[in-house]
């Protein structure tokens, strides 16, 4: 998936939503980030798929993805946040893909993932994020660290520790990567789907040589993802030191359809969002650290 023609012809334009100014292209420089994928239980991951456009990713092993990405935003038009995001990887479509296809042709089956939760730094990031694309952001403590050899973040909420995440640092970062990626969440009780896209020199470890940690804590934001059966282990890390990162201005969304006339309460709504502020104050850090009896 490369970056779209139509954002390069915009470039240095301006827009404003919500109340949230904007230079365009939305985007990220000098951005450090990583991301690290776990197998997990396929049918308790099929259960938090929504309604009955997206599914869960299936591996080769029957498993299905539990993917933690975290992005600590240095320089972005809406000033500096980290976004943490815990995810499966899914695809969209009447049915369910075939094992490992999606992986081949991502266009095809919409290849992406659906975020379960999305913490992020700053208040304005919250706004616009869910307000425009309908992410799940919420304002929590978050955390980047990187040391000589492990890079981790943690996350917490209303004094709650709630999720952390180590992985081992690779010890380069020089293979040149290119990618697009399909966010999808829900949101108004619609499916919405969006766009970023990713430039950078990455380091990426496989297999066994893949080394990193999880630690779930009891916030109900996170806890039920203990329930999911995540492997120990990542089977694959990424580490990337200096990123540039573009948000693509166009999103899709669909209804959520049921068998039967809902009657539950929907997802969150504009009401969520209607009367945030554009605040980029953060949090103070996390600052739990008796983590390793959440250890998965």
């Amino acid at each position: 998936m490369s970056v779209p023609k139509r954002i390069q012809r915009y470039t240095d334009r301006y827009a404003l939503v919500d109340g949230v100014p904007f230079t365009l292209p939305i985007q990220a420089n000098n951005t450090p980030a990583f991301m690290a994928g776990f197998f997990c239980d396929y049918e308790k991951a099929s259960q938090l798929m929504p309604g009955n456009e997206i599914h869960a990713f299936k591996f080769i092993n029957g498993k299905a993805v539990f993917m933690v990405t975290v992005v600590n935003y240095l320089d972005t038009n809406i000033g500096k946040y980290i976004e943490y995001s815990l995810a499966i990887a899914c695809t969209r479509g009447k049915k369910p893909a075939p094992a490992m296809l999606p992986a081949l042709f991502m266009k095809a089956y919409e290849t992406g993932e659906f975020i379960l939760d999305l913490p992020v730094s700053s208040e304005i990031s919250v706004k616009g994020g869910k307000g425009i694309w309908g992410m799940p952001k919420h304002k929590a403590s978050l955390d980047f660290k990187v040391t000589d050899n492990m890079v981790s973040a943690q996350y917490e909420k209303d004094g709650q520790f709630a999720f952390r995440v180590e992985i081992e640092k690779p010890g380069n970062a020089f293979l040149p990567i290119n990618f697009g990626a399909i966010n999808y969440s829900h949101f108004r009780n619609m499916l919405m789907q969006s766009y970023i896209y990713f430039k950078s020199k990455a380091g990426i470890r496989l297999g066994k040589s893949a080394k990193g940690s999880l630690y779930i804590g009891d916030h109900p934001k996170t806890s039920f993802m203990r329930n999911l059966g995540i492997q120990s282990k990542p089977f694959f890390t990424l580490f990337m030191p200096s990123a540039h990162g573009i948000l693509d201005d166009h999103f899709q969304c669909w209804y959520m359809t049921y068998e039967n006339k809902p009657d539950k309460v929907t997802p969150e709504g504009f009401e969520s969002v209607i009367n945030l502020g554009l605040s980029e104050d953060w949090l103070p850090p996390p600052s739990f650290t008796d983590y390793e009896k959440y250890k998965i």
